[in-house]
């Protein structure tokens, strides 16, 4: 599943593969990818629109066009795949961007849960997905003092918390594990009981587990590949995420697998005692 930093390095592939190329025709072949405007009036938009840059916001790509912004949410298992030249393409292949070179861009999702909206310039911003997200964990981004505000008030469990995007953008499965690890917190540790110490110990997990992420160019879970077909290295640091049975590298304990808001979740359960409340 791709997390921020793999959204990352998708928009880092993208930018040498795509960057500068001119759109002649888009075909869709699963019309529900395609959120907004009417799949027809999309490909009649896009045509002739040059990709002048990708951003990217939490776990969102931002295509800049000459005239519209396209927002791309992966979800799942979504990625994209660049040809040089037309390729026979596969049932999961849902959107075919063809550029003016004959090269071609494909959107692939085996879970068909992605999304790809066109909207106009200047309004990406005020999309629904990324009007709710909150600051990128980093240090210039990511304000202690807010986010001590945010889990004061809040009694959720800290993992779920973290995950909903809200208190911070871009936190995945793989990655909560990871960060509440270098935290020493309990996933299941109610936000408003972290002392000031520990939330500011969270926050720079936070930005270091992401930093390093983003270094390695993500994490492969199963068959997942960035934009140049290259698998991320992440998955070679990782403390605690899919080693259950194995020694805690800081303490020795075995890492245990518990289930927390649904998501299966991974500590040790020597250096992330629950405290009681």
């Amino acid at each position: 599943m791709p997390e921020l930093p793999e959204v990352e390095t998708v928009r880092k592939g993208l930018i040498s593969l795509v960057k500068g190329k001119t759109i002649t025709k888009v075909d869709v072949y699963w019309q529900r990818i395609i959120e907004m405007p009417e799949v027809e009036t999309f490909q009649q938009q896009i045509i002739g629109e040059t990709i002048e840059d990708v951003e990217r916001r939490g776990k969102y790509l931002i295509f800049q066009l000459s005239h519209y912004e396209m927002v791309s949410h992966l979800r799942m298992e979504g990625k994209y795949e660049f040809f040089s030249e037309a390729k026979p393409l596969d049932k999961h292949s849902h959107v075919r961007f063809i550029f003016t070179d004959g090269s071609e861009l494909v959107y692939h999702d085996v879970r068909k849960f992605g999304r790809i909206a066109l909207l106009k310039k200047g309004t990406a911003k005020h999309y629904k997905g990324l009007t709710q997200l909150g600051p990128e964990p980093t240090d210039e981004d990511f304000s202690l003092a807010d986010f001590k505000d945010q889990l004061k008030k809040s009694v959720t469990m800290i993992k779920p918390l973290l995950l909903n995007q809200k208190v911070v953008a871009g936190l995945g499965n793989i990655y909560v594990d990871e960060v509440l690890w270098l935290a020493k917190i309990h996933p299941e540790q109610p936000a408003n009981s972290l002392s000031p110490q520990a939330v500011k110990k969270l926050r720079e997990a936070i930005i270091e587990v992401i930093a390093k992420a983003k270094e390695a160019g993500g994490t492969t879970i199963r068959t997942y590949l960035n934009a140049l077909g290259e698998a991320g290295h992440f998955q070679q640091e990782l403390h605690v995420y899919g080693q259950t049975g194995k020694p805690c590298p800081r303490c020795g304990t075995a890492i245990i697998k518990i289930k927390v808001a649904q998501r299966g979740t991974h500590l040790c359960p020597h250096c992330q005692k629950l405290k009681k409340v």
